[in-house]
């Protein structure tokens, strides 16, 4: 028990760091005009269901359509984490990564009514990394789980890191004035850190696996 629970915390912080709530509320707020509670509230919910059924999507079917197409899991982890490594160098420095939204995307978004669901939930927080990391992971306790705890584990990460994400959101106008400029940096750049480990992490792990097989 006491080893499924590490297992689950560690996948708990590593969607919840490669999500990036916190500098998703940052966007949200300058998004939503007034971000008052009664406005965020359901932006907070629309988006949070979003990245939950993405995510739960992701985890049972993405694996079966790499497969379809032929592309080798270790593949993806050198791929993905070069993907989370740009994220994190980006968050590392302070500064919003294009893996995730793209300007045009940020520009549309002020003209939208209902940004919950794009570009929100998709791609701001829900982006390419968070997709590679849900299928690693899952990967990675199938060598050493059954499938049924494997999936039970990341379905569980899913929904803890889905309720930490709501709050953020719902609360983001809370803690943007209690961050601050300078707060919010520090913590982005802390993340980044986290972020870049997994990556390395990722892309060890899929090099050594490749070159087994070569």
């Amino acid at each position: 028990m006491t080893a499924y629970l590490s297992i689950l915390s560690h996948d708990i912080i590593a969607l919840i760091t490669i999500l990036n709530p916190i500098a998703a509320a940052s966007i949200m707020v300058g998004m939503v005009t007034p971000p008052t509670p009664n406005v965020i509230r359901p932006i907070a919910f629309k988006a949070t269901l979003t990245i939950l059924i993405a995510s739960l999507v992701t985890l049972f079917s993405g694996e079966f359509v790499f497969k379809l197409f032929g592309i080798n899991v270790l593949s993806l982890k050198v791929i993905g984490g070069i993907i989370l490594m740009l994220i994190a160098i980006n968050m590392a420095y302070g500064q919003q990564s294009k893996a995730r939204h793209s300007k045009e995307e940020a520009d549309e978004a002020t003209e939208k009514e209902d940004v919950s669901v794009i570009p929100l939930g998709i791609p701001i927080l829900f982006g390419p990394g968070a997709i590679a990391t849900i299928i690693v992971l899952n990967n990675n306790h199938l060598q050493n789980h059954s499938m049924v705890i494997s999936y039970g584990l990341i379905s569980a990460a899913i929904f803890a890191a889905a309720i930490v994400i709501y709050f953020t959101l719902r609360y983001a106008g809370a803690i943007n004035r209690a961050l601050g400029v300078t707060g919010m940096k520090i913590l982005t750049r802390i993340m980044g850190l986290i972020v870049g480990a997994i990556a390395a992490q990722f892309i060890i792990s899929g090099v050594k696996g490749l070159w087994g097989t070569m």
